[in-house]
């Protein structure tokens, strides 16, 4: 009986070894944050400056910090490779990985992803956070109390585009003609609703111009912008389709001076391949790139000096999306914060608390100095009726090896763009049957 016994248990150690091992759950006293990512596929390479920028934060509290106010961050990745039915079976894998936080905030980088989840994340009550990105209308909190388009949606950005260039012609952009090359997506059809409201009232001729995933295909699109002949390009890329067009522009001898592209078609991994096709070109932004930003250099510092970095390629720090991944997650951990200033300090906040925390956010100047960020981020103050904080941009250009600031903050046209999102957020309650109210 006795060698049985041994025998068995000999038996059930080796089947132990031999069993897939369970998934580790966040502890309890973690704020889980849940993130689904992507750095793999066709936009693998913006996605991998992006989250690892977004992971050394939230690495970096935990190290400088002991987390906020002593409550530890814990996370998890998801690779969704900018797919959206992937997108939402990440967000279902991850979102009960703490029974108390649910997740905290959801931050896809995807416009498709984030209008997949729009309704999910409401009625689980998880916030879902489109830093620079996603629906424009769930700038309305009363609508859409879960969902944050935080710093300035697309529908701003490309009306603080059309100020910047308006500005270059005394004012006026009356009688001139604006190509926009757009990816074919919910991306690149976000901002069409707003241009073409600015081309009513600016009077000049808007040309709309779309280029199918993942767009590393772009001749036919570009022997129409020659024939065309635009005064202005505006540009929205994304990945492998930012070098693709500049190189194309080169090819078919459009001035790169004479395009602007979005926030994210201005990036190093758009620039930087593309090599002298890039020069001139010019992006809207809403963060510096540069590791002489206080905690850019303190994470490489606190973070990478504990050889705890996320970055495989450590000479991306200070770059555009990496330092932008790092103003996500300022903003996602000051919503926590900010929710633990009303709810307890040193407590680990719900999908519920994280949410108010989003929507009274006020990050000052003065805040963003003391947290080394100046330069990261804009002044943001939210508030239900404002989901974005800020509506500002500023503008870079590539002087061949950086990219250089060649304006201040712009502020989209509010009178025009907010009625615009206002009706479509009164439209999507009513098909929804959504009582419009702010949520306390």
């Amino acid at each position: 009986m006795k060698h049985l016994r041994q025998w068995l248990l000999a038996t059930a150690c080796a089947a132990s070894l031999l069993a897939p091992a369970a998934p580790v759950l966040a502890q309890a006293s973690d704020q889980f944050i849940a993130i689904p990512s992507y750095r793999v596929g066709p936009y693998g390479t913006n996605g991998q400056s992006y989250y690892g920028g977004y992971v050394d934060y939230l690495n970096y509290i935990n190290i400088k910090e002991g987390g906020v106010n002593g409550v530890k961050l814990s996370w998890e990745e998801c690779e969704t490779e900018y797919n959206n039915a992937k997108g939402v079976e990440c967000y279902e894998r991850m979102k009960n990985k703490n029974q108390v936080t649910r997740g905290t905030a959801i931050n896809p980088m995807a416009t498709g992803i984030s209008y997949a989840l729009i309704d999910k994340t409401a009625e689980d009550k998880v916030p879902l956070v489109m830093i620079g990105y996603g629906r424009t209308d769930a700038v309305d909190g009363s609508v859409f109390p879960y969902a944050f388009p935080l710093v300035t949606t697309y529908q701003m950005q490309v009306s603080a585009i059309v100020k910047y260039l308006a500005g270059k012609n005394n004012g006026s952009l009356a009688g001139k003609k604006i190509v926009f090359l757009y990816h074919d997506s919910a991306y690149g059809k976000e901002p069409i609703v707003a241009l073409q409201a600015e081309s009513s009232i600016g009077k000049f001729k808007l040309v709309e111009i779309p280029v199918a995933h993942p767009g590393n295909e772009q001749g036919a699109q570009w022997l129409r912008i020659r024939q065309e002949n635009p005064d202005y390009v505006i540009f929205w890329g994304w990945g492998v389709m930012n070098q693709t067009a500049l190189k194309a522009a080169q090819k078919v001898g459009y001035p790169r001076d004479k395009i602007v592209g979005s926030w994210w078609a201005g990036s190093e991994e758009d620039t930087i391949p593309a090599g002298d096709a890039a020069k001139g070109y010019l992006s809207a932004t809403w963060n510096v790139a540069g590791k002489d930003v206080p905690v850019i250099a303190d994470i490489d510092k606190v973070v990478y000096g504990a050889g705890k970095g996320n970055m495989q390629d450590k000479n991306k720090l200070g770059s555009i999306l990496y330092n932008r991944g790092v103003s996500a997650a300022i903003a996602t951990v000051e919503a926590v914060r900010t929710a633990q200033d009303k709810y307890g300090k040193g407590k680990v906040m719900s999908g519920e608390q994280v949410r108010w925390g989003f929507e009274n956010l006020n990050i000052t100047d003065a805040r963003l100095k003391a947290l080394g960020a100046t330069g990261l981020l804009p002044e943001i103050k939210t508030s239900c009726d404002n989901h974005e904080g800020s509506g500002k941009v500023r503008i870079q250009q590539w002087d061949g090896s950086k990219w250089v600031l060649v304006s201040d903050w712009i502020e989209g046209n509010k009178n025009l763009i907010h009625p615009l999102f206002k009706a479509s957020a009164a439209k999507y309650a009513k098909e929804k049957g959504i009582t419009p109210a702010c949520m306390k």
